[in-house]
């Protein structure tokens, strides 16, 4: 039990720290379109990212897969960057189909995340040859996390949108708007093609970016 303790604290740390401002602006992309009414869809939003970089994390520890830290954590930059971006073109949450595609979404990206809670995780194991107490610990310790993140999304939301009667549109695009640019700046920094791209990068993500916003009739 020790050892579940330490995993699951080490699990919650990973997304409740400063250092993790990368997977709590993901979860906060992801949680934005939605309300308190809509808690059901975000536990299943929230499960789908758990499974997704479940996946890889075990995957990862295995050593069947292995990708640079560099490119893990360029791309997880760009799930970030998608995310707000997708928020652009968020109409009506509860017209929404069962299963939507912000589920697959979740469920993909955080298969990119798990490959940079890897990292962490295999750091600590070391030679440990048992590690399903601690991959089960940690992996409980992200979910509690990223459901905490969501809570507070959805707090800061309510009293926005239901008491300063900020239009819910607004308030999504505005939040998603300073999300997508601090994840451009994620992006330019981690871009592990060259510095030479680097403003190739920014000037790409800053003309998508308009262009989504042009379309969207904003």
């Amino acid at each position: 039990m020790h050892n579940f303790g330490l995993y699951f604290t080490t699990g919650l740390e990973h997304i409740l720290t400063w250092e993790a401002l990368d997977h709590i602006l993901f979860v906060a992309a992801l949680c934005l379109r939605y309300q308190f009414k809509d808690y059901k869809k975000i536990l299943i939003l929230v499960t789908a990212f758990t499974i997704g970089h479940c996946t890889t994390l075990v995957l990862s520890t295995f050593n069947i897969i292995s990708i640079k830290s560099s490119i893990t954590e360029f791309f997880i930059a760009l799930t970030i960057l998608l995310t707000a971006v997708s928020n652009v073109f968020v109409k009506d949450v509860s017209q929404q189909k069962k299963v939507s595609f912000i589920y697959f979404m979740a469920l993909v990206f955080g298969m990119v995340h798990g490959l940079g809670f890897a990292y962490s995780l295999k750091s600590m194991l070391g030679k440990t040859e048992n590690i399903f107490i601690p991959l089960l610990a940690f992996n409980c310790g992200i979910e509690i996390a990223q459901i905490l993140v969501a809570l507070v999304v959805l707090i800061v939301s309510y009293i926005f949108v239901a008491i300063l009667k900020v239009p819910f549109r607004y308030w999504l695009l505005f939040i998603s708007g300073i999300i997508f640019g601090l994840s451009l700046q994620m992006a330019v920094e981690r871009n592990p093609f060259g510095e030479k791209h680097s403003d190739e990068v920014t000037w790409s993500a800053a003309l998508m970016c308009r262009d989504v916003i042009t379309r969207s009739g904003i």
